[in-house]
């Protein structure tokens, strides 16, 4: 698919982040009402170890030079799916949506043969507002593969520290400098989520190299049953603009479910986001997954505020 006369596409650099974030921040705050990027993250799409903004990028050019528009291709683990984002100004970017877009896709099928591979699975976020992204998508042959959810509490009301967990129950801070402790930390995260569907197993090494240099270690925490460690909390930086406290993952070993150890667990981020000041807590809920039932974030007083369906496409590797 060709661009529109007089639009262009070039490769980014880092000295485009300005640029490309401006238009981030525009199709963001269309689609969730608010920007959900930084600079930084910009940067480190651009420079992660499994892309090459030479390849795996474009920035799409409006006829008067402006960039309105930034598509990528991101595979956190260089294994499994292959993940396409085109970012468009709503206001000036639409008509490079779909040729981007292909444009992509061509690169995943070069990546499957550079993986030695027969073909890639490529998946696509969609929220509500973007329903011409969504026409795109099913037009290229994309068929929707999963849902996910965004659920939040608000931490104005919440009780001066945690609530006493279960019986035989305790709750700690991770260790962050114990390596043995990490590795307990792995070994229960890779565990506990090999029953999901999309659960893409990646070595300690691989996951301890993939924190970098994290500074959020006292939002971390880790269960105990009866002084065995039986789960873990991580939580990520990623809702600081909104003043937010976010769980990214939460993990309970299959043995110890159903005995109040993950409400546990996300009682006491809660309370530490709440004593850093933060306003909300919140995450993310595959529903596809069977070990995270909606009853339990319910139950602590989480609620959905949005949506966002995942579009699935085939790509066979070229030629």
């Amino acid at each position: 698919m060709t661009l529109p006369a007089g639009w262009t596409a070039r490769r980014p650099t880092l000295d485009d982040v300005p640029a490309i974030l401006k238009v981030v921040h525009a199709a963001d705050t269309f689609a969730i009402g608010y920007p959900d990027f930084s600079a930084e993250d910009v940067a480190e799409c651009l420079t992660a170890p499994y892309v090459d903004p030479a390849a795996d990028s474009w920035l799409g050019l409006d006829p008067e030079g402006g960039v309105v528009a930034w598509a990528i291709v991101d595979n956190p683990t260089g294994v499994g799916r292959e993940f396409v984002e085109v970012y468009v100004d709503p206001e000036r970017g639409r008509e490079l949506q779909a040729p981007l877009l292909d444009r992509q896709l061509a690169r995943v099928a070069e990546r499957a043969v550079e993986r030695g591979l027969p073909a890639l699975t490529v998946r696509c976020a969609v929220y509500e507002p973007e329903q011409e992204w969504r026409r795109t998508l099913l037009d290229a042959g994309f068929t929707l593969g999963k849902r996910y959810v965004r659920m939040s509490r608000s931490l104005a009301d919440l009780p001066a520290g945690p609530p006493a967990p279960p019986a035989g129950v305790t709750v700690r801070p991770v260790r962050p400098d114990d390596e043995a402790e990490l590795r307990t930390f792995h070994r229960i995260y890779d565990t506990a989520f090999r029953d999901t569907p999309d659960y893409e197993p990646r070595s300690y090494h691989v996951w301890r190299a993939s924190l970098g240099d994290a500074t959020d270690w006292d939002e971390w925490f880790v269960a105990e049953v009866d002084g065995e460690p039986a789960g873990v909390l991580q939580s990520s930086p990623q809702g600081i603009d909104q003043n937010e406290g976010f769980v990214k993952n939460l993990a309970v070993l299959p043995e110890h479910r159903r005995r109040g150890v993950g409400a546990a667990l996300l009682q006491h981020a809660f309370a530490r986001y709440a004593a850093k000041g933060r306003a909300t807590a919140g995450l993310g809920v595959d529903l596809a997954n069977p070990t995270a039932p909606l009853s339990l974030y319910r139950s602590v007083g989480l609620r959905e505020v949005r949506a966002v369906d995942m579009y699935q496409l085939e790509v066979k590797a070229a030629g």
